[in-house]
């Protein structure tokens, strides 16, 4: 009876207080698909632009199969962890190609596909299929660790097994994705991370973390390893008004995206105290400093980037040879706009490239 209260009180709530978002006004799996890999380490304020574009350009699953990587990439730009939009682009291949562009509805189908794991499985096969799949995301965790009093390690499997299972027996027959939806928008907006709001919340009364005080200390997860710092010297060569890049080929979170050449060094020195690409040392006096960047910090799960932009001007002595310069090529700055870049590039172009 306790949880059968519990289930209930969560979807009323939800029905008074839920926010008016597009994904939620559909059964199309396409969308629901999209909208939960674009949320994926992105709240909605962020995503919500970024869901609209998408699906303004790329109306279905076809038409983003069609696209090509550096078009969808383009598309992403700004959004972080680019390996989601890669495998958002090689799932909608799959999709269009070996299920005749119809998502499956089980959530074992969908973990075949790249990017889908047990959450954005649980999510399509509930939201757009309606069956009863609990979705687990860190919203309904914080919910059901404070609700049960869930003091284990949450960065343990053991205890997100055991969180799974309290959501599937709280996840009604008749109406599991409105469940689904209640929970995860409850953790969202009423028992938030820091300072929950306990005393207008509606579970006040079941609430094992509120009786113990205890509601800041839960879930408890163990401390992250220390964040790698990275140095960066982007230096862009201007080469008659035109820029060297390359597309990254390296098989990591910038695969794919374009660069300008890059030295990385091992802590914070200055740019006259790191080893040049060949092609400029056999070319000292022939080309110039004439403008320094201030520094640009980006912080990622894992690591910490650092880095400075560097124009470098070259006198009329300077022989270009695209030999010297494997994989780059040269684009004029409208070209450049259209390439898919990172976070750091794209905010240094924009403040001061482009102003």
């Amino acid at each position: 009876m306790k949880h059968t209260n519990i289930t209930q009180k969560l979807i009323s709530w939800y029905k008074k207080n839920k926010r008016d978002l597009p994904w939620r006004n559909t059964r199309d799996p396409y969308k629901i698909w999209l909208s939960e890999v674009i949320l994926q380490q992105t709240r909605v304020e962020q995503g919500l632009p970024y869901y609209l574009k998408f699906v303004d350009k790329y109306a279905d699953v076809t038409d983003l199969a069609s696209a090509s990587e550096i078009d969808v990439l383009r598309t992403w730009q700004g959004l972080g962890y680019y390996s989601r939009a890669r495998n958002l682009h090689r799932c909608a291949k799959i999709i269009v190609e070996k299920y005749h562009g119809k998502f499956p509805a089980s959530r074992g189908e969908l973990q075949k596909l790249p990017g889908i794991g047990p959450y954005t499985s649980a999510a399509i096969s509930s939201l757009a299929f309606g069956r009863k799949e609990a979705v687990v995301d860190g919203n309904v965790i914080r919910v059901i660790t404070r609700l049960f009093g869930v003091k284990e390690d949450i960065s343990n499997q053991k205890t997100i097994s055991g969180i799974d299972q309290i959501a599937n027996e709280l996840i009604p027959d008749s109406t599991p994705d409105q469940f689904n939806q209640a929970i995860m928008e409850f953790g969202a907006r009423q028992c938030i991370p820091k300072n929950p709001h306990c005393e207008t919340c509606t579970l006040r009364g079941y609430c094992s973390a509120r009786k113990s005080g205890i509601q800041n200390e839960i879930p408890f997860k163990s401390q992250k390893p220390k964040k790698r710092t990275r140095y960066f010297d982007y230096l862009l060569f201007m080469i008659d008004d035109k820029f060297l890049l390359r597309e990254r080929i390296e098989n990591d979170i910038w695969k794919g995206l374009f660069e300008f050449v890059l030295i990385e060094k091992n802590d914070d020195i200055s740019l006259d105290r790191v080893s040049l690409p060949e092609a400029m040392i056999r070319q000292t006096g022939n080309w110039i400093i004439s403008e320094e960047s201030k520094k640009y910090k980006h912080v990622l799960s894992h690591q910490i980037i650092i880095c400075k932009f560097y124009k470098i001007r070259t006198t009329k002595k300077f022989v270009f040879n695209p030999m010297d310069w494997k994989d780059y090529k040269l684009y004029s700055k409208e070209e450049i706009e259209d390439l898919p870049k990172s976070v750091l590039i794209d905010r240094y172009l924009e403040e001061e490239l482009f102003d």
